[in-house]
């Protein structure tokens, strides 16, 4: 068997480090999941595109890979669209089922695996409960009114994650002053509650933390120390950083040998995200684009660079994408293994590529360069077409043109198309031509006379 070495950035580190497993040949890997109170957007997709990418290629390397990715099923966000929608706080998991099954139609879309773990913060409790009570007896964390804080002070490494020190971080904060707290910085792993809402605890009834959900998670379905940790750069402070500290205050260093973050989707120069209303669902942009070329899209774009996303680039992607269909059109599959890659110089200087600090750019940048030999050489070609399919998750079939529909906003424009040109005001009639290529609509005109 050859054994490719894999190098990846290790936010800890802040490097580029050899990939080096806890257990030989065995990788647990936990990435954090959705809030599932909307609809999955583009930079959810990049994110678990990102890790589906790894999680084959560490499959394909011959590594047996425990794949562990939750859901934050219960939140504040959640509850008060409960409130808004059913005038009932409690409706909470009505609203996470929602949207959870249609993140899992929205992933499954884009041909990500699934994980071999997916389990809710709501399934968990107990062991969530047991967490925070080891904490507490190992005096890294205290109980104030049925609340419970994490004693940033007990971690005198706190902030190794992040790169920041207590000291900036007490004197550039804005936190409400609570007086029941040691430090202003400490923060929650149980959220008190009224008598007999949500879940019965030691410290009376509550919730847990968002931190603490993901370390308890990790704990019961891969260990107590785990090889890799990942999930969006937005993530990096203060959630994993309190992750850290909570799972290590726990059971001692190191909690997760390689922490791995991928960069911001942005629009205009800004993060895409909910809160700043600049995002578009995954959803909503498949009605444009097939699956295939989204996807493509965040593999032409190297995992830790931010990238700017707009519908042109899409458009452009698209073409990339359909002349490498046509060329592995009619191309076999076949299953291979990474012995087999060694057969094929293209694929292997590919996979050099790619196991490089996961260089998608580059290793597509492989293929290009070598269309006309894979045009003229089947066999390569099918391992190549295979690799993608196995690896990088694109099947590479011909796109079909999607069926627009004629909506009557759409209707009336044309409508008015066909009277500007019959009064012959071509400057009318180009402009609203130019507003429907812009909606997808193509229009062939016929000679006016």
């Amino acid at each position: 068997m050859i054994k490719k070495d894999f190098f990846i950035t290790n936010t800890l580190s802040g490097k580029k480090e050899k990939f080096e497993p806890i257990e030989k040949d065995k990788v647990k890997m936990y990435v954090c999941g959705v809030t599932p109170y909307d609809y999955a957007h583009i930079g959810h997709g990049r994110v678990y595109v990102t890790f589906d990418v790894l999680y084959r290629l560490l499959n394909f390397l011959e590594y047996k890979v425990s794949y562990c990715r939750n859901f934050t099923d219960i939140d504040d966000k959640i509850i008060n669209k409960a409130q808004q929608e059913f005038n009932d706080k409690f409706q909470y998991s009505k609203i996470s089922e929602r949207y959870i099954n249609a993140f899992h139609e929205d992933i499954k879309t884009l041909d990500c695996l699934s994980p071999d773990y997916e389990p809710k913060v709501t399934e968990v409790i107990p062991e969530i409960i047991e967490f925070v009570q080891g904490l507490i007896d190992k005096k890294m964390a205290y109980e104030v009114d049925g609340d419970v804080y994490f004693e940033i002070k007990a971690l005198p490494d706190y902030g190794k994650l992040s790169k920041r020190k207590l000291e900036d971080l007490k004197s550039g904060a804005r936190i409400e002053v609570d007086t029941r707290k040691r430090d202003p910085l400490d923060f929650a792993l149980w959220k008190s509650e009224p008598e007999g809402q949500f879940f019965k605890s030691p410290w009376g009834y509550g919730r847990p933390g968002w931190h603490i959900e993901c370390s308890a998670m990790a704990l019961k379905f891969l260990g107590e120390h785990i090889d890799i940790h990942g999930g969006g750069m937005d993530l990096i402070f203060p959630h994993h950083e309190n992750e850290v500290a909570q799972s290590e205050g726990l059971f001692g260093p190191v909690f997760a040998r390689y922490w791995i973050h991928n960069a911001f989707v942005r629009i205009n120069k800004e993060k895409m995200s909910k809160s700043l209303n600049n995002f578009f669902t995954l959803r909503d942009v498949f009605k444009q684009f097939d699956p295939m070329v989204i996807r493509f899209y965040y593999i032409n774009h190297n995992y830790n660079i931010p990238m700017d996303f707009s519908f042109e680039d899409l458009e452009s992607t698209k073409k990339s994408y359909q002349k490498l269909c046509k060329v592995f059109d009619g191309v076999s599959l076949q299953d291979i293994d990474i012995d087999q890659a060694s057969s094929s110089l293209v694929l292997q200087k590919m996979l050099s590529f790619l196991c490089d600090d996961l260089n998608m750019a580059g290793m597509l940048g492989v293929v290009f360069e070598n269309i006309n030999i894979l045009e003229n050489d089947k066999q390569q070609a099918s391992l190549i077409k295979s690799f993608f399919n196995q690896v990088m998750g694109l099947k590479l079939i011909k796109l079909e043109e999607p069926k627009r529909e004629i909506t009557p906003e759409i209707q009336k424009l044309i409508d008015e198309r066909i009277a500007a040109r019959a009064e012959k005001n071509w400057k009318k009639s180009d402009e609203i031509r130019d507003k429907l290529k812009e909606m997808g609509i193509e229009v062939q005109d016929k000679i006016v006379k």
